[in-house]
């Protein structure tokens, strides 16, 4: 995949903007490797107060365990880079806010950090609503700035797909 245009990813926020202010509903994010950044994309659209509800980035395992609730059980046994570690970040932010969708990112954007079985590239994502978690694991390929641009774009599309499908009301 082709690192993401700033464009690109403008209108994904604005797409998922639209959407959750058609459908009443509210977002939370919690982010690791994209540092805020999915946050930034979302509070760059007006009136994202309406509809954006809480965004945090928990870097540390400390952090993870303290603000999301991460159990440190997951943490040791997956990894901060694993699917169980961002289903508990994204319940951990639904939880602690007021929305009815989430998004959670982390992941390894380089150049250093990769281990075996997860090279620089790998991001896991979480998203859904409070009783329906999503995962999934992406391998993105560029500089640490790319994999980032490409994972933000990701997180956008995949949960803006989630709630087409899903009933807003049906779901809090």
């Amino acid at each position: 995949m082709q690192a993401p245009s700033p464009y690109s990813i403008s209108s994904a926020a604005q797409r998922l903007g639209a959407l959750l202010q058609r459908c009443g509903c509210r977002i939370a994010c919690a982010e690791s490797c994209t540092g805020g950044g999915l946050a930034y994309a979302i509070t760059e659209i007006p009136g994202s107060s309406g509809w954006f509800d809480m965004g945090v980035v928990t870097y540390s395992n400390a952090m993870k365990r303290a603000l999301l609730g991460v159990a440190e059980s997951t943490l040791n046994e997956h990894g901060a880079v694993s699917e169980a570690v961002v289903r508990e970040m994204v319940q951990g932010a639904i939880r602690q806010s007021q929305a009815d969708f989430g998004i959670s990112t982390s992941g390894i954007a380089g150049p250093g950090g990769a281990t075996e079985g997860k090279p620089v590239g790998t991001v896991c994502f979480g998203w859904g609503a409070a009783n329906e978690i999503y995962t999934a694991t992406e391998r993105f390929q560029g500089n640490r700035e790319q994999v980032r641009q490409q994972a933000i774009l990701s997180a956008l599309i995949r949960i803006q797909e989630y709630i087409e499908t899903a009933s807003c009301k049906s779901t809090v």
